[in-house]
């Protein structure tokens, strides 16, 4: 290997456009990048001069696949600058609509979009040929994940019943308990995913990763938690951009973010169960042990796993809020706004989301910033490339493509979220 290319100019079953380059001169690798050409969307500057109310609603747009975490974030953010705290049957209610977000995000991630790669195919149409009641189980398993952000959120795609303080309209008990009896089947289905997914053939690599996530008392974190990573990081999240830098790298239309002095991070399912274990439940952990998977795991391309772990979770927790859910009396708490900062940070199922709002006292965001969780990942991503390539620089070129492709989807990058907005700087 002593003069290689490694170039894949479209990436295949990601969510947005992008491409990766390796160059490799004289057997050592000179030129790595991820790149994002999607074009930025700008959502923070469509955010500045809104009235508060606006955003879940706005930020919601950001993506279709991860739409909740948006608007966790937002409302946590802005109801933090306010200084109230949405609780009881509302919070609850918020944590289902998020359970249902990563139950349709991972199903859609494991079955449709990664297991084509462990498994040889080109797609999850072709796969299916082979495997239909898998891919027919992952659909009916997002399905769940959908119509619970369905009855919650007003629909599936960008939902519209998210507001600062609560809900527009509080589902009616028996909405929910009617999804009991698939959210059982749901529960199975995921432990069947694990165990299915455990069984893949995983390549040989580790690394040293610094892994941020999300870090509650008594909870996996969805909604709420300081902000954690395995070598040491306890930070609230009003402490993030004391911890936490963004990068402008030219061939990226997104953001690149860094840990100050220390690099590159990774965030997503594999920080959250590295740092959570013990909070998941008690099945879950159980069926973790009995495939042989606990922390810490080091392996990105065991991901898949983890996902399906994490979606078995969060049937289980959906199953417990359905169970236990009262309608309270009104479907939002009374917010009264203030000329503040509010932070905010959530676990999409990517990673960790972080959001920070400046509001006037007329209610009006002077400023804001969101930091997704792929921007933050693109570096490790661009890591792994980097020593993945010479690891297994035996392979014929093509599989060594795929390869890298298929450490590009470890992390499910949702490219189209990362690009929501840049700093152009005029170098006349």
């Amino acid at each position: 290997m002593k003069n290689r290319s490694i170039k894949v100019p479209y990436l295949a079953r990601v969510e947005g456009e992008g491409a990766i380059q390796v160059r490799v001169r004289e057997g050592a690798v000179k030129d790595v990048k991820f790149k994002i050409f999607e074009p930025p969307r700008f959502f923070e500057a469509f955010l500045r001069g809104r009235h508060y109310s606006e955003a879940p609603d706005i930020t919601a747009r950001i993506c279709g696949i991860c739409p909740v975490a948006y608007q966790m974030s937002a409302v946590h953010a802005i109801e933090g600058a306010f200084g109230a705290r949405v609780d009881g049957p509302l919070r609850d209610l918020r944590r289902l609509l998020y359970c249902g977000e990563w139950i349709e995000s991972h199903a859609l991630h494991i079955y449709l979009l990664h297991a084509p790669d462990f498994l040889g195919y080109e797609d999850a149409i072709r796969m299916a040929k082979d495997y239909p009641n898998e891919v027919r189980d992952g659909l009916q398993l997002k399905k769940v994940g959908n119509d619970l952000m369905n009855v919650l959120g007003g629909r599936e795609i960008h939902p519209i019943n998210v507001k600062v303080g609560g809900f527009y309209r509080l589902p009616k008990k028996e909405e929910l308990t009617e999804l009991i009896d698939r959210l059982e089947w749901a529960i199975d289905v995921s432990a069947k995913t694990v165990r299915w997914t455990s069984t893949l053939n995983f390549p040989e690599y580790e690394y040293d990763y610094e892994f941020v996530a999300l870090r509650h008392p008594s909870e996996y974190p969805l909604n709420e938690g300081r902000i954690v990573s395995n070598k040491g990081l306890n930070i609230d999240a009003s402490e993030y951009e004391k911890h936490f830098a963004e990068e402008h790298v030219g061939h990226s239309n997104a953001l690149q973010s860094v840990l100050k002095d220390r690099g590159a991070y990774v965030v997503g399912p594999i920080a959250r169960f590295h740092l959570n274990f013990d909070r998941l439940t008690s099945r879950v952990r159980a069926l973790a042990e009995e495939i042989g998977l606990t922390p810490p795991c080091t392996n990105p391309f065991k991901s898949i796993v983890i996902r399906a772990l994490e979606t078995m979770y969060a049937c289980e927790e959906a199953l417990r809020i359905i169970r236990s859910y009262e309608p309270p009396e009104q479907p939002a708490m009374p917010v009264h706004a203030r000329a503040s900062t509010g932070y905010g940070c959530t676990e999409a199922p990517r990673g960790i989301l972080y959001h920070r709002y400046t509001v006037g006292v007329d209610g009006t965001i002077r400023e804001a910033r969101i930091v997704p969780p792929t921007a933050q990942n693109q570096k490790s991503i661009e890591g792994d490339l980097a020593r993945l390539v010479p690891a297994f620089a035996s392979l014929p070129t093509e599989q060594l493509t795929h390869r890298c492709e298929q450490a590009v989807r470890n992390y499910d990058p949702c490219i189209s979220c990362a690009t929501h907005f840049l700093t152009l700087v005029n170098e006349a």
